[in-house]
């Protein structure tokens, strides 16, 4: 078996069940969920009232401690479990379906931002509902799908110019960008639509509106579709990562408030402040670990744990507003690093050391 294949990814024990568990429910986006406090606190000052407590410290400290001394054994030792290579396999197959499940994941919530009255975001109220059904039924459907989706990608751009409060939304540039890329796929209309119009005889064949356009995206984008696990977890992984500088570590009394409407104490009985803390910092490592591609597949499972726990924990949070993310992940997940990756990198390292290692053999 190759190397590339069988190097295996620990992946989700350590962050899924130490990590996820302790951070998940204070994963949302927390504009969504609370309204603007009466008064700040300094987000310095914060963490440091937190980490004052010497349980807090231990906690902080030693899950820190936890996870990057896993990822340091990871590196060093890499081992390889039949199960993960198991799981490779299969996930090799799915490749096909990535398209679609990026259709999915960008055409159900633009549907549904359409007819709930807010634009991509649920924070940014606005009627658009012609442009968003639109766009979305284009997208489930698979026609036209990368012009579709290249149209989408502008109008989120000039909106979001215009208001700079979607960068809530902000998954939305890499989804469009990463069905650019890839297309319909199939099934989708483009698909069925082209197997028509390549039929002798047909007489859509005669007309054929869609194909000429679909070509030229086609041979524009289509040489770079190997980029597509590339920009999708560079995209999500900026995303988690704001979600947990921005909305969590340095707006802590808002975040704070998530954790006491939901009283998610309860749940696991440490101090709200380190609640906040914790979540922000596992946002933070997970969205670093998509961004340089290092264990790819297994910062995905937690970024998909931390989202499912989200639903269960925070009843009101829309979750229309979260479905872009979950296809995105599942993507992510199916695909790996891909290129320009650090788990690429690892593997090509790997290969080149099996194959000087390799004894040659006679003749």
């Amino acid at each position: 078996m190759r190397a590339t294949e069988r190097r295996t990814t620990v992946d989700t024990v350590f962050f899924a069940a130490a990590l996820a568990a302790f951070a998940g429910r204070a994963s949302a986006h927390v504009d969504y969920v609370t309204d603007p406090p009466t008064a700040t606190r300094d987000a310095v000052e914060f963490a440091v009232e937190v980490l004052s407590e010497p349980p807090n410290l231990a906690l902080v400290a030693g899950g820190t401690v936890g996870v990057v001394g896993l990822l340091t054994a990871l590196f060093v030792v890499r081992p390889t479990i039949p199960d993960i290579d198991a799981l490779r396999s299969a996930l090799a197959s799915y490749r096909e379906y990535v398209p679609w499940m990026l259709r999915l994941s960008l055409g159900l919530p633009l549907v549904g931002a359409g007819f709930a009255g807010y634009l991509f975001s649920p924070a940014v109220p606005a009627e658009a509902r012609v442009l968003q059904v639109g766009l979305g039924f284009l997208l489930l459907f698979g026609l036209a799908t990368r012009a579709v989706a290249a149209a989408g990608l502008l109008a989120y751009l000039a909106a979001f110019a215009l208001n700079p409060g979607l960068v809530l939304a902000i998954e939305y540039v890499p989804g469009f960008v990463a069905i650019v890329l890839v297309g319909g796929g199939r099934p989708s209309a483009d698909h069925m639509l082209s197997v028509v119009a390549g039929t002798a005889g047909t007489y859509y064949g005669r007309v054929d509106p869609v194909g000429a356009v679909a070509a030229r995206f086609d041979e524009r984008f289509g040489p770079h579709e190997r980029y597509v696990a590339t920009v999708l977890r560079v995209g999500v992984g900026l995303a988690f990562a704001y979600l947990g500088l921005v909305e969590k570590l340095a707006d802590p009394s808002r975040a704070v408030q998530v954790v006491d409407k939901y009283d998610l104490t309860a749940v696991v009985p440490v101090d709200p402040g380190l609640w906040v803390l914790g979540a922000g910092l596992t946002e933070i490592g997970v969205g670093l670990l998509l961004v340089v591609g290092y264990y790819t597949r297994g910062a995905a499972a937690v970024a998909f744990t931390m989202l499912v726990m989200t639903l269960f924990g925070l009843p009101d949070d829309p979750v229309l507003a979260h479905i872009t993310l979950f296809g995105m992940i599942s993507a992510i997940f199916t695909l790996g690093g891909g290129p320009l990756s650090l788990d690429a990198w690892l593997s090509a390292s790997e290969e080149r050391d099996r194959d000087r290692d390799a004894v040659p053999t006679a003749d």
